[in-house]
């Protein structure tokens, strides 16, 4: 179940990442309307490369924040948690076997 819901809000991150494109064409559009020379037009686009990576990085961060809580809701264990125990039960079999000899 997790791996749907993670792959789904991955997917809808990936949809924000065509927008790169339309940003282009906007910025094709607004030199042509506004006389945009070229170095303002690059200046222009990568302010908002910037800000378009800056969002899907919050978006990222908010959606595993997100997971992680219905995680947490539903009592599925992450895999640091459970790599935790095993360490944990690895430990405790070598101190019982320990004892026994």
């Amino acid at each position: 179940m997790l791996e749907v819901v993670e792959k789904t809000l991955l997917a809808g991150i990936g949809a924000a990442a065509l927008t790169q494109k339309k940003a282009e064409e906007l910025i094709d559009d607004l030199k042509e309307r506004m006389n945009l020379s070229e170095e303002e037009g690059k200046n222009l686009l990568e302010k908002l490369r910037n800000a378009a990576k800056e969002n899907q990085e919050k978006l990222e961060e908010t959606a595993q924040a997100e997971v992680k809580k219905a995680c947490d809701r539903i009592g599925i264990v992450t895999a640091e948690d459970f790599n935790k125990i095993q360490k944990r039960v690895a430990q405790l079999e070598k101190q019982i076997k320990a004892m026994d000899s």
